[in-house]
């Protein structure tokens, strides 16, 4: 029994892989507030069907394992649930902190972004039993993608191919290539930032669409690596929402995640005629945050770690050499 809600899965004899899903049965048992819930209580929260796989890169390694998980129908099509009073959707991720021991560095990072900016993820702790074997406390997250209830963008559609249907809306991000997209593209600038299509996803884009996000990131940093970039009209901030890239900053080193700028980094930007500007966020991946890393001076209370290519030059990944850049402009820097 458990003061958390309990997710209970049936696997119906297989095992859960890191690809392909692999479809089960999932129940949640919630007996409200304050009320005690028992692995013998009814499935009143979701009873029906799941597809599940083992997500994440180097977490995979980890004997506590984080699960990507879709609602679906009995048919196997996408079923979209409010589960534990999170908005109604169908992509889920049961996530295991196995390196945080405290269990609240991803928590607490969601938390403080979503007074911050407008879109952070929804989670819900709660107790994993799989097979009836108990897997230990896990949350219970919002994955990232584009939906009114979470990054709040346009739809874009196979038939968007020109004018202002072309210009939104994309989810990007700076990431690993292990574990995502087999379609990436390298900054001009920089061969350790690899930037990858998030959703849609590489294979759900148009060739127009895949060189439209593209060429409006490398215009941005063609901006501003050039000699006009602090130019309040036709530098930087033409091409970026400014606050959302200081408040993604300011998380990203209250935090000093080991892996900051350089992974699990997002961004979005929706069509012209909605803004149309390039935004930060939401924030990602903190279990390796408040000094619960042992490299790279992550640890450390002084210093930046958007400095992170001069203190480990070694690493594969780098942060963009924007955060550097646009720093020295006095009224970002202010």
């Amino acid at each position: 029994s458990s003061n958390l809600p309990i997710v209970v899965l049936n696997t119906l004899g297989q095992t859960i892989a890191d690809d392909p899903k692999i479809t089960c049965d999932m129940g949640i048992i919630y007996n409200g507030v304050g009320v005690r819930n028992y692995t013998t209580d009814v499935f009143n929260n979701y009873n029906g069907k799941i597809a599940i796989e083992i997500r994440g890169s180097t977490s995979q390694q980890y004997p506590k394992k984080s699960y990507g998980v879709e609602t679906r129908d009995a048919l196997g099509a996408n079923l979209n649930v409010s589960l534990l009073g999170m908005p109604s959707e169908n992509d889920w991720i049961l996530y295991g902190a196995y390196p945080d021991k405290t269990l609240m560095r991803n928590e607490i990072t969601f938390d403080l972004f979503s007074k911050m900016q407008p879109y952070s993820p929804r989670y819900v702790y709660c107790e994993l039993v799989i097979n009836n074997q108990y897997m230990g406390v896990y949350t219970l997250l919002e994955k990232v993608k584009r939906d009114k209830d979470r990054v709040d963008i346009a739809k874009l559609d196979l038939d968007d191919n020109a004018g202002d249907s072309l210009t939104g809306g994309y989810i990007i991000k700076v990431d690993k290539v292990t574990g995502s997209s087999s379609t990436t593209w390298t900054s001009p600038y920089q061969p350790k930032v690899k930037f990858l299509y998030h959703d849609p996803e590489d294979i759900e884009l148009t060739v127009p669409q895949l060189n439209y996000i593209k060429n409006y990131v490398t215009n941005f940093e063609n901006v501003v690596y050039g000699p006009g970039f602090s130019n309040p009209t036709t530098g930087f901030r033409a091409y970026i929402n400014e606050w959302s890239f200081i408040d993604f900053f300011l998380m990203q080193e209250l935090g000093r995640t080991v892996d900051g700028y350089r992974s699990s980094s997002f961004m979005y930007k929706d069509k012209d005629s909605k803004g149309g500007k390039l935004s930060c966020g939401p924030m990602w991946d903190f279990n390796l945050s408040y000094g619960n890393a042992d490299y790279c001076d992550s640890f450390d209370t002084t210093g930046w770690q958007y400095n992170f290519a001069t203190i480990c030059p070694t690493f594969t990944s780098e942060p963009p050499n924007w955060w550097s850049r646009m720093l020295q402009d006095t009224a970002y820097a202010n």
